[in-house]
């Protein structure tokens, strides 16, 4: 697969911290997620820091919660993700949530040019097709893939299944992890990464072949 920077036949597309501010919907459904583990007597004491949720963005679902309560048993951190995921729903449904500056009025420009959108998150499945559902740019896509969905290992192993289901053979990757990084240049892709979300680490994107502080720069990098 070549590395083509001009005018690609597709975007992949990461979800929080790209697309979609998680924070708008993750904030409150995670505080009410502990005090329901409270009640359950599956938690004790106070709600872990929200740092450690927001730092852990990004990647796959059983990471994120060996970081937040690593000292829990599994069963714990599978209770707490199935309410972490009906919380949001919850949080979504009262029209919770916000997209980044920009978005909807970028993905429709690209797709009027032709370009085939996808979403490649390591999120939950409900979870991504909710928030794309909620934001009114589900019909922009051509398809959402998510690690819940496929339950692949890695991002790597997602992007390289769409690409290979949807008959992809030049893309872009556009995301704000490491992780977005690591799926686009191991899968030959041309990175563009997102460095706006207030949670990102210093050095998340080295590697990127170009780092962009407003999502609709996307534009001025295409042919």
């Amino acid at each position: 697969m070549a590395n083509k920077r001009n005018q690609p036949q597709a975007m992949l597309f990461d979800l929080d911290g790209t697309l979609f501010k998680a924070e708008t919907v993750m904030l409150p459904a995670y505080y009410k997620v502990f005090d329901r583990l409270r009640e359950e007597g599956l938690h004790e004491g106070a709600t872990p820091p929200e740092e450690r949720l927001l730092g852990s963005l990004g990647l796959l679902l059983e990471h994120i919660w060996r970081n937040v309560i690593p000292d829990s048993p599994v069963e714990v951190r599978e209770r707490a993700n199935d309410l972490l995921l009906e919380y949001q729903m919850e949080v979504l449904a009262d029209g919770v949530g916000e997209l980044y500056d920009g978005v909807k009025e970028t993905l429709t420009q690209l797709k009027e040019r032709g370009m085939r959108l996808f979403v490649a998150s390591n999120g939950m499945e409900g979870y991504v097709k909710g928030v794309v559902k909620a934001m009114g740019i589900a019909p922009l896509f051509d398809a959402l893939y998510s690690a819940g969905e496929y339950q692949t290992r890695s991002k790597v192993d997602l992007v390289k299944l769409l690409m290979t289901t949807h008959g992809v053979e030049t893309a872009w990757m556009v995301g704000d992890r490491s992780s977005d990084v690591e799926a686009g240049k191991k899968n030959g892709l041309f990175v563009i990464g997102c460095d706006y979300a207030d949670f990102s680490k210093s050095g998340e994107l080295d590697g990127a072949d170009v780092k962009i502080r407003d999502f609709a720069q996307i534009l001025d990098h295409l042919q």
